[in-house]
């Protein structure tokens, strides 16, 4: 990541401090900024699968295929990478995260 990420400073910053600086300095700061180790447009791929196969289909799996588009992922390659977890994380769940990443690759 180049950019400084605050979500969760912006989010949770008053309630969860800790969580907030944990989120935008350790996970966002650190983690994502590793991209000798593994690129940031794999990092997103692997995220967007993670939080499918856990059922999140809140904000978080919103907000990351944006960043998969932001890092290069193309819609054909999510389009693809959501059809291939469908048949191991739930039909159900592959289908809310094509509507959102069809929605936000049509952006």
């Amino acid at each position: 990541m180049t950019e400084k990420v605050t979500a969760g400073r912006d989010a949770m910053g008053e309630f969860a401090p800790k969580f907030a600086a944990l989120n935008d300095d350790v996970l966002f700061g650190e983690v994502w900024s590793r991209t000798t180790q593994l690129p940031a447009r794999d990092r997103s791929i692997v995220t967007v699968t993670a939080l499918l196969s856990s059922g999140i289909l809140d904000s978080s799996l919103e907000h990351h295929p944006r960043l998969a588009k932001a890092n290069a992922v193309t819609a054909e390659e999510i389009a693809e990478v959501i059809t291939h977890a469908a048949f191991y994380v739930g039909w159900p769940k592959a289908w809310a995260a094509l509507r959102l990443a069809k929605d936000i690759y049509a952006q």
